[in-house]
This record gives C-alpha cells, structure tokens and sequence, in this order.
C-alpha cells in the first residue's frame, strides 16, 4: 500500500467515524462554488462568514465535517472551530468528499 493510500483510507475512516456520530457536512467554498455543485444536506457558510455565523453553528449542537474546493479553506475552517470548542475535522476537497460519502 503507499502512502497516499494510506492517507486516503485514514481520512476516509475518520470522515466515516464522524458521520456515524450525526455529524454535520460544512460547505465553507463561495457561493458561485457551492451553486456549481455541492453535498447534497450540506450546510453552507462561506469561509468569509464562519465568524458571523458562529452562533447558528452552536445552535446544531453536532460534530462537523468541513470541506472547500481543496481542502486549504477548510482547514483553515476547522482550527477556527475546533478553537471555538466544536468538534470537526477536514473533509478536504468536494470531489475527494463525495467519493468518501458515496
């Protein structure tokens, strides 16, 4: 096995852990991103708003896995989270997220 199989069956298995446990999938890619295609269920909050929106996210009271187009906005998203006390992990980029959640 190499090691970008590696990597991709570990944030495989760990984007499935959280899912099993009700989590949320984040959408945090622009608008024009998010109407060219997205997760179906997915919440979408642009990177640009997260900090405004904030309080609606505590309000679901959930675990969220957090994607953009690549993964570098989503990160981003998930240290702004996780310093805020949620639980979420990076979904990484929309294709490589759609083929982990089917």
């Amino acid at each position: 096995m190499g090691l970008l199989n590696f990597l991709f069956d570990n944030k495989k298995s760990n984007v499935q852990d959280f899912l099993k446990r009700d989590a949320l999938i984040l959408d945090v890619r622009t608008k024009t991103e998010w109407d060219a295609g997205h997760i179906e269920n997915a919440i979408h909050i642009p990177l640009a708003d997260l900090k405004m929106k904030i309080g609606e996210l505590k309000e679901y009271d959930r675990p969220f896995v957090v994607y953009c187009e690549s993964g570098g906005r989503s990160g981003k998203a998930v240290d702004y989270l996780t310093q805020n006390n949620f639980e979420a992990i990076n979904g990484g980029g929309y294709k490589g997220l759609s083929k982990i959640i089917g």
